[in-house]
């Protein structure tokens, strides 16, 4: 999944000619904090809700000091991981995607981001989520999916979080059965600790609710 899949075609951006009080306007009309400005069909700049009241309302974005603001952009071939590490780090609710020369192509928006995730195998399939905690230098998604292999469980996604302890890491595994007692208990004899484990009947009822309401949340 592409940053050009993603773009939402019914927000537009914003233009140099149009005033702080139009900006502030279409923030409030498309529910955003951020909207992307162009000139010419150049992206200049991404534009703030605390950057439109830093001048006067009914002065074009034109007077605007583009320059010394962070120019957040994705180019249209970035994975949507390369998204959701940018609109993280810096809060953005949407970010401006552009082609190889620079010309505005359209945006992503923070929500689009969620619906993408929600609408992925490890949200939608029954199964159980397992937590691993490991020294960063034995984890090998190879010898743990090997493991669960053996176990005929299969892992349906999987990510790695970084540990308060740079020599440690978590891996949350989503498998697609919901009894793991064996697959747990080979994972022990392999000396990998498990953290946690949600696999439980109410659990999985649970997770469904909470994806049923971001599914409402989101409008789907």
């Amino acid at each position: 999944m592409t940053a050009r899949t993603l773009i939402a075609h019914d927000i537009p951006a914003l233009t140099v000619e149009q005033t702080g009080r139009e900006a502030f306007h279409m923030l409030n009309d498309y529910h955003v904090k951020h909207l992307p400005v162009v000139d010419g069909g150049k992206l200049v700049g991404l534009l703030s809700e605390e950057e439109i009241f830093n001048h006067k309302l009914s002065s074009p974005l034109s007077e605007h000091d583009f320059s010394v603001l962070p120019l957040f952009q994705v180019h249209e071939n970035e994975h949507v991981f390369e998204i959701i590490k940018i609109m993280g780090d810096h809060r953005l609710t949407v970010i401006p995607v552009v082609d190889a020369e620079g010309q505005y192509l359209g945006l992503v928006q923070q929500n689009d981001v969620l619906r993408y995730f929600a609408h992925t195998a490890s949200m939608t399939e029954h199964g159980a989520v397992l937590v691993l905690e490991m020294p960063r230098r034995d984890y090998t998604l190879s010898t743990i999916a090997r493991i669960f292999e053996e176990e005929k469980v299969n892992i349906l996604s999987a990510f790695v979080t970084s540990n308060p302890n740079p020599e440690q890491v978590e891996l949350t595994l989503k498998l697609d059965r919901h009894d793991l007692s064996r697959a747990i208990a080979s994972l022990e004899r392999h000396e990998f600790e498990v953290k946690e484990t949600f696999g439980e009947t109410d659990r999985s009822e649970l997770l469904r609710e909470r994806y049923d309401a971001l599914m409402h949340y989101l409008n789907v």
